[in-house]
């Protein structure tokens, strides 16, 4: 409707076009629809190359924040595997500094 397309909305609903399927549709498919103007094709088809870009910039995003997010996960756990062995080795020293007494 924000397309001024309004005219397939009834089609398109009675077909059950929800967004996942919308991004699957082709110029095709498109006119199986009964989208016969070539020039309303091309403004959803220009309009789905658009939102495609956009999903797989949200989605490199998404990727790198989970990346970032398992390497600090990564480092918290060897900063604590540090301190436990540092502390292992400094209960071990005082436990033998006792026994030579």
């Amino acid at each position: 409707m924000s397309l001024n397309l309004e005219q397939y909305v009834s089609e398109f609903s009675a077909q059950n076009i929800n967004g996942e399927h919308l991004l699957q549709l082709d110029g095709s498919k498109l006119k199986a629809l009964g989208m016969t103007s070539s020039q309303d094709r091309a403004i959803i088809k220009r309009k789905l190359k658009e939102m495609k870009a956009s999903l797989e910039k949200a989605r490199k995003a998404q990727e790198k924040m989970e990346k970032q997010r398992e390497k600090l996960r990564k480092r918290e756990q060897e900063q604590l595997q540090r301190r436990s062995k540092k502390t292992d080795k400094c209960s071990s020293d005082a436990t033998e500094g006792t026994n030579e007494q």
